[in-house]
């Protein structure tokens, strides 16, 4: 249904009136801006017909450009664009509505705008203005419309005729609660029923509810296109990184090779699986401390999430485990987790060395690691669950089964 091969757009740049005119003379011999800001660069993709793509990003990142080479509102600067059926797109607020219009009167405007016949808007009137829900605001100026009623007006046009592609540009982020539940459900009938969707949205839940397939945009650039969730989880990830008030504790390193005086010192550490890992795997962190003095150090392992938030730290004299001596100076500890109860997203893991005390911290080392998946559950672990008709006769303590699964 659409096809994007290589796209580019650029926008010219200009500080002044003399920049203004020199930008037309280059546009009229051919050669094109010379200051360009690239919203969008080598940008391509496909959709097949009854697919439901998400569209991720920060602000600025290209999403809305994107959205409206699709559409057919904007040509790009450089590669190739195909789309084939219907389009109906809700990309800026009010846009082909006129101000000083009723209600009634921008919905025949808009249906010019798409090409659609007087016969067939006068067929799905009534159904649009039932839709739109705005009661006798239909028949005011749409410049006295609040920007709920706007979008409810636009959304309802453009679902009532049914198209073949769904072009939306954070509808859902305006609209009241009602609203939502009921644009929510018409995109569910309309991807059941074979539609194509193209959802650009801030909100994880409604890429990861309504799409399949998610697509982060960085800068103008494809960061990520695959599953929903998987994208959707390293977007996350990426903002929580972003946005850590503090990222890495004093005295992290990413490795050590020598000793330090005095100091009791982390060696290596190593994490399996590296990287990444499926959830509900088991994990395994090892590695070797230089203890000064000989004496055997203690040792703090803990994970956090990517945001420096804490989710779980265990240290071997809680335990009362000693680590093992190697030589007069060198120890190895080692701590297995069997199954992991973490939830999808970025964490790192943190081994800490203390004095044998445990009174002064030393060392830090950190390992970053990818937990995998498809669940929408919300936190950082999972807790063993079960649903239940809520029938008294329920027993009260239910046997363990399979986490989420209705009884």
């Amino acid at each position: 249904m659409v096809a994007l091969a290589g796209v580019g757009k650029d926008y010219a740049k200009v500080d002044a009136n003399a920049g203004r005119i020199k930008l037309v003379f280059n546009l009229l011999r051919g050669r094109g801006a010379e200051n360009v800001f690239r919203a969008l660069d080598d940008v391509s993709f496909e959709i097949a017909e009854g697919a439901s793509v998400g569209i991720i990003g920060e602000n600025g990142a290209g999403k809305s450009t994107l959205l409206k080479i699709v559409a057919g509102v904007s040509r790009p600067t450089r590669g190739t664009v195909e789309v084939r059926g219907r389009v109906a797109a809700l990309l800026e607020l009010g846009a082909g509505f006129h101000p000083e219009y009723s209600g009634l009167a921008n919905i025949d405007l808009a249906a010019a705008l798409l090409g659609i016949m007087p016969v067939e808007i006068e067929a799905k009137r009534d159904e649009i203005i039932a839709f739109a829900d705005i009661g006798e605001h239909i028949r005011e100026p749409i410049k006295h419309y609040s920007s709920g009623m706007v979008v409810r007006l636009g959304f309802a046009i453009a679902t009532a005729l049914r198209p073949d592609i769904l072009i939306t540009d954070e509808v859902l982020a305006v609209g009241d609660e009602s609203f939502q539940k009921k644009c929510l459900a018409w995109m569910e009938n309309f991807l059941t029923s074979g539609g194509t969707l193209l959802l650009c949205s801030h909100s994880m839940y409604h890429i990861q509810k309504l799409c399949r397939v998610a697509m982060w945009l960085k800068e103008g650039r494809v960061e990520r296109f695959g599953p929903a969730p998987e994208v959707c989880q390293a977007y996350l990830a990426y903002h929580e990184e972003k946005s850590a008030a503090v990222k890495r504790p004093p005295g992290v390193n990413d490795a050590k090779t020598a000793s330090v005086e005095g100091y009791y010192v982390l060696k290596s550490l190593e994490v399996k699986p590296e990287k990444s890992a499926p959830e509900g795997s088991a994990l395994r962190i090892a590695g070797e401390v230089y203890s000064p003095d000989g004496r055997a150090p203690v040792i703090l392992v803990g994970i956090v999430r990517a945001d420096g938030t804490p989710v779980y730290g265990v240290a071997t004299d809680m335990d009362g485990v000693v680590p093992r001596q190697l030589s007069t100076d060198l120890f190895a500890f080692a701590i297995e987790f069997p199954s992991l109860p973490l939830l999808p997203g970025k964490y790192f893991v943190r081994a800490h060395v203390l004095d044998p005390e445990g009174l002064r911290m030393f060392d830090t080392l950190e390992q970053p690691m990818v937990i995998t998946g498809t669940t929408r559950e919300m936190g950082f672990i999972r807790i063993e669950h079960r649903w239940n008709s809520g029938d008294a006769s329920d027993p009260v303590l239910p046997s363990p089964v399979e986490s989420g699964k209705l009884q």
